[in-house]
């Protein structure tokens, strides 16, 4: 049974919309030597974007009413993502919802495993490190009932209640202030099954929420229930809906619709964050600082250029062709093979997909193009949308958007696996 994972992002109040995303992290003011639990109003640039004046054209950006963009760079407010990254996670439990067995159990559901899906992805660029300074369970003042939360609750009046109680809890033991990232991990007995309903959900940027130690906690994940479909996957794969969240708390929007993972399939973690492991666009390890410039290639000018692209999993090399439309949307063109957190690949090829950073976070901001349309895909990895999992673009094949006056040739692959790829532009 696939889950039903169309999660529904609180929206903050107007005056917050330039600071897009909803998450709860614990973000660090850049100079000050102490990590802030989101100190999201007035803070620096704390991510930066790696770029030249050749680059400009590529720096889409949506309008300020989007949430969550795909725009670059990404608005203040987030937690860094790069360098060393303290993540504060906590264990909570509540008298209708009593935490089985040790509470350093469930902190081993998702560590290790999460800052080795980060080394991985971010080829060693983000050094995260989860800690837990009170390893027991942490019990709550309400029942899990009286706090109201449920799929799609917003922040006020649950979560803040919520936030509010976990603060004077661990507040004795704690000092929010040497976290970037509050990670939440609530008992699994608490609520429905995340085959039923999806809970899990993240506040980014929210420089309204409650304060500890002085600062605002204003970037926070909370992850719920287990993504267990009986299979027994979940041991190996069930970790993967906390980098999800963690995403956000750097700035990167959900990718899944209301159809699920349709427009993106499993080729990246915020489309889809069960069954095989996947890694992230290229597009969002260039927004999340992992790319270096001359890795990353603006095809805005007319005419025909080529390029040779590296597997995207691989360290070095250069990554990505972005070819921007307009100031809001462009094609981005990787390649993707069957190497690090992309394991699970089973076509690998050229990915070619549409980025437009006017639509918001859960309404399809990404759009891959399937290369074998209607083929039912080719992965066998239960809960996964299969159809996009062959869309990549083999060489000799080619990609075209007439109106655009624009033609994407794969022109062939060398004995080392990087592809050459001919961008036309009319």
């Amino acid at each position: 049974m696939q889950p039903s994972r169309r999660r529904i992002r609180p929206r903050r109040a107007a005056a917050l919309g330039a600071v897009t995303a909803v998450t709860l992290a614990v973000s660090t003011s850049a100079g000050t030597g102490l990590h802030t639990v989101g100190s999201a109003a007035g803070a620096r640039p704390i991510t930066a974007l790696a770029r030249s004046s050749t680059h400009s054209p590529c720096l889409i950006n949506g309008r300020a009413e989007v949430q969550m963009s795909e725009g670059l760079p990404t608005p203040l407010g987030y937690s860094r993502s790069t360098g060393t990254v303290h993540a504060l996670t906590l264990m909570v439990d509540f008298s209708d919802a009593p935490g089985r067995g040790n509470a350093l159990d469930r902190f081993g559901e998702f560590f290790p495993q999460t800052q080795e899906w980060f080394r991985t992805s971010s080829y060693g660029r983000l050094d995260y490190r989860p800690e837990t300074p009170v390893t027991d369970w942490l019990r709550m003042p309400k029942s899990f009932r009286e706090y109201g939360i449920e799929r799609g609750a917003p922040f006020d009046p649950g979560y803040r209640r919520l936030v509010q109680d976990i603060v004077a809890a661990a507040d004795p033991e704690v000092d929010f202030r040497a976290y970037d990232l509050l990670n939440v991990l609530v008992t699994p007995n608490a609520g429905p099954s995340a085959l039923d309903t999806v809970l899990s959900v993240t506040f980014a940027g929210n420089d309204e929420a409650p304060t500890a130690d002085g600062v605002p906690v204003a970037n926070a994940s909370f992850v719920y229930s287990r993504q267990d479909d009986g299979s027994g996957s979940y041991a190996r794969t069930g970790y993967r809906v906390l980098p999800h969240e963690n995403g956000h708390v750097f700035g990167l929007p959900d990718l899944y619709t209301q159809e699920g993972g349709g427009a993106v399939g499993h080729w990246d973690i915020m489309s889809e964050d069960w069954g095989a492991n996947n890694d992230l666009l290229g597009w969002h390890k260039w927004k999340l600082g992992w790319l270096d410039a001359d890795q990353v290639h603006c095809a805005a000018g007319p005419g025909t250029t080529e390029y040779t692209l590296t597997p995207l999993a691989r360290a070095g090399g250069d990554k990505l062709v972005f070819i921007p439309l307009d100031g809001r949307t462009g094609y981005a063109v990787e390649l993707r093979t069957r190497d690090g957190n992309d394991e699970a690949v089973c076509r690998p090829g050229v990915l070619i997909y549409k980025v437009d950073a006017d639509v918001d976070t859960g309404h399809g901001p990404v759009r891959v193009y399937d290369a074998r349309r209607d083929s039912g895909g080719c992965t066998r990895s239960p809960n996964v949308h299969a159809e996009l999992s062959d869309a990549t673009f083999a060489p000799g094949e080619s990609f075209e958007d007439r109106t655009r006056g624009l033609r994407i040739v794969i022109a062939g692959a060398d004995l080392e696996g990087n592809h050459t790829v001919r961008v036309t532009r009319h």
